[in-house]
């Protein structure tokens, strides 16, 4: 499938947010459906620079779909952001614009868009316009914690993924396959 104009779908904007652990999950999982009926899926990954389980398993496994990472692998602060940090969003938003405009997926993931909002590397208005902007048979996904209310405003689906318990207050570690 070169382009996704061919698609009978009508493309729908989501948002998975809240303070619960399994946003990105959610979203791969939603990818891994899209690519299960023969659809391109892509995801854009912000503040992310590390190999996680699912970067592996789609490098190894899941032709039609491609992940971009555009982070480092460490934490960035909110208060005072690194420059380098503030660049590799504002990278990333080019390729997402130009990734939307190609129309060449069905599904494209903005993951952890939404932290960068927040942490104001990224400006909430380009977030609108794109999703005031993107082709009408796109289905788009924006992942990460503190969606703003007019983001949530504007997506046809809202979850709220949200913590009821989580082994991290028992001491246990970040595991392999589970956290990463």
């Amino acid at each position: 499938m070169d382009n996704i104009e061919n698609k009978k779908c009508y493309g729908l904007t989501m948002v998975i947010t809240g303070n619960g652990k399994g946003k990105t999950t959610s979203a791969f999982g939603q990818a891994l459906r899209a690519i299960g009926h023969g659809n391109k899926v892509c995801i854009i990954q912000f503040m992310k620079g590390r190999k996680y389980g699912e970067n592996l398993a789609a490098e190894k496994y899941l032709n039609d779909l491609t992940v971009i990472q555009c982070g480092l692998d460490s934490f960035v602060s909110k208060e005072n952001p690194d420059k380098e940090d503030i660049d590799l969003a504002q990278q990333g938003l080019k390729k997402a614009k130009d990734i939307i405009e190609s129309n060449k997926y069905y599904m494209i993931i903005l993951d952890e868009i939404n932290v960068a909002v927040d942490f104001n590397l990224i400006a909430e208005q380009d977030i609108i316009d794109i999703i005031k902007n993107k082709p009408k048979n796109l289905n788009l996904i924006l992942t990460g914690r503190y969606a703003s209310e007019k983001i949530k405003d504007m997506a046809d689906l809202v979850s709220e993924v949200c913590e009821v318990k989580h082994h991290f207050n028992a001491g246990i570690e970040g595991q392999e396959g589970i956290e990463y």
